[in-house]
C-alpha cells in the first residue's frame, strides 16, 4: 500500500460511502456494551485479520443530504429502451444516463432496505426492495447481472479472463514493492495511522451494538475546518473484524448525513442457487461490452480492446489533500447530454461561472466550459479551482 494512497484515504472514504454504500447501520438501542479496550491500531488489525468471506443479512440505509425536492419523472417521458434481447450496448445514451441519475438520486434520498449475500470469492448479490419493485445486482464468477423488476429489464456483463489474470499478477508483485517496514500487519496499521494523522484524528469511540453484535467504533475526525465532513465512524464487529456500520456526520448537522449498515447478519454461507440468475420470461436483456485488456478480438469478431490513448484528457484530476481535496472531471469525460437533462436544472442552481449542487456533505460545480468539480468542500473552493 503506497504512501500516496494512504494520504488520500480521507478523500476516498466519503465518495465510497456515498456512491457505493452497500455493506457496512444505525446503532441499535440495547444493553450497554463494555468491550476490552483497544487502540486504533488494534482495531485496524482486527479488520485486517478478518477472514469473513460468507454472510447474508439485511441492510438499512438512510440519507439526509438536504437534496432539493425533485420530479424524478422529469425527462423520463423521452427515454427510449436502451437494450434489446440480442444486441450489445457499448455507448452512452440519454436514456441510460437519465435512468442512472434517477437511481442514484433515489438511493441518496430517504431510507432504503437491502438484502445482501456474500458467497465467497466472486459471489455476491444485493437486492434493493422498494414497495412492490426489486432491483438486483448479482456477481457470480465471470457473470454480472443487473435486473430491475419494475421494467423487467436486465443488463449482463461477462468479465473477460484477462481482468482477473491482470489483478492476480498485480497482487503477486505487491509484496516486493512494499517498503520493508510494512512486512507485518501491525507495521501496516501503524503506517496507516501515521499517514492519516496530519489530516485526521483517529480514535476509538464508545463501544456499541449493531445488528445485535458488539462493535468497536473507529472514529475519523478531520483536523481541518475546510470540509463539510464532521466525522466518519466505522463500527467493527468485535468478534470477526467485519465492518458493520458507517456513519457520516456533516458539519452543522445534528443527524447523520449518511448512515448505512446491517440490521441483521448471519455468517453461514448462503445457498449457491442465490447467485444463479436467469432473466424472467419477457425480460429485455442488454449485453454490455467490457473492455478487453488482452487486446484480442472478442466474441462475434467485435474488438472492445481498451485503448489508453483514447482516455487522454478524460481522466479525473485530484487537487488538494485529505478531506478538502477536489476532483475535477474534464469536459471530454462528461456525457454530452448532461446539460440537456431536465433533472440537472432541478438539482442545481445558477451561480457565478456555472451551476451548482450543494448538499450537507458534498458540493458539485458544473463549470460553464463543461468541466465538473466535486468535493466535500464549500462551493467557493470549487469555483476557485475552476479559475
Amino acid at each position: 500500500m503506497s504512501g500516496n494512497f494512504l494520504r488520500w484515504l480521507p478523500a476516498v472514504i466519503v465518495p465510497a460511502v456515498v456512491v457505493a454504500a452497500v455493506i457496512a447501520v444505525p446503532l441499535q438501542a440495547g444493553a450497554a456494551v463494555d468491550l476490552p479496550d483497544k487502540t486504533p491500531e488494534q482495531v485496524l488489525l482486527l479488520v485486517n485479520d478478518s477472514t469473513v468471506s460468507t454472510f447474508s443479512g439485511t441492510v438499512a440505509q438512510s440519507a439526509d443530504l438536504g437534496l432539493p425536492s425533485l420530479d424524478l419523472g422529469a425527462g423520463m417521458n423521452e427515454v427510449a429502451p436502451t437494450g434489446t434481447s440480442t444486441g450489445t450496448s457499448t455507448g452512452t445514451s440519454t436514456g441510460s444516463s437519465t435512468v442512472a441519475l434517477t437511481t442514484a438520486l433515489e438511493l441518496l434520498s430517504g431510507s432504503h432496505d437491502f438484502r445482501v449475500y456474500a458467497g465467497g470469492e466472486n459471489r455476491f448479490r444485493v437486492q434493493v426492495k422498494d414497495r412492490m419493485d426489486e432491483r438486483d445486482v448479482i456477481h457470480n464468477g465471470s457473470d454480472v447481472w443487473l435486473y430491475d423488476s419494475s421494467s423487467n429489464a436486465a443488463t449482463h456483463l461477462r468479465l473477460p479472463p484477462d481482468l482477473s489474470a491482470a489483478a492476480a499478477e498485480k497482487l503477486a508483485e505487491l509484496p516486493s514493492q512494499l517498503p520493508s517496514d510494512l512486512s507485518t500487519p501491525s507495521q501496516l496499521a501503524e503506517r496507516v495511522l501515521t499517514e492519516l494523522e496530519p489530516s485526521t484524528t483517529v480514535s476509538v469511540g464508545t463501544d456499541a451494538r449493531v445488528a445485535g453484535r458488539s462493535v468497536y467504533q473507529l472514529v475519523l475526525t478531520p483536523r481541518t475546518t475546510d470540509t463539510l465532513v464532521a466525522s466518519v465512524s466505522i463500527a467493527v464487529d468485535a468478534e470477526t473484524g467485519l465492518p458493520l456500520q458507517v456513519t457520516v456526520l456533516a458539519v452543522g448537522q445534528s443527524t447523520p448525513a449518511f448512515q448505512v449498515g446491517f440490521t441483521a447478519i448471519d455468517f453461514a454461507a448462503p445457498e449457491a442457487a442465490l447467485f444463479d440468475f436467469v432473466p424472467p420470461a419477457g425480460a429485455t436483456v442488454t449485453e454490455q461490452a467490457v473492455p478487453n485488456l488482452s487486446g484480442t478480438v472478442g466474441e462475434g469478431g467485435v474488438d472492445h480492446s481498451y485503448d489508453p490513448s483514447k482516455a487522454a484528457g478524460a481522466v479525473p484530476i485530484v487537487t488538494g489533500t485529505g478531506w478538502s481535496s477536489i476532483t475535477e472531471v474534464p469536459a471530454a469525460a462528461v456525457a454530452a447530454e448532461l446539460g440537456d437533462n431536465p433533472m440537472i436544472d432541478q438539482l442545481t442552481t445558477a451561480v457565478d461561472g456555472g451551476r451548482a449542487l450543494k448538499t450537507s456533505l458534498l458540493t458539485v460545480f458544473l463549470a460553464g466550459d463543461g468541466r465538473v468539480f466535486a468535493g466535500a468542500v464549500p462551493l467557493a473552493r470549487l469555483q476557485a479551482a475552476a479559475e
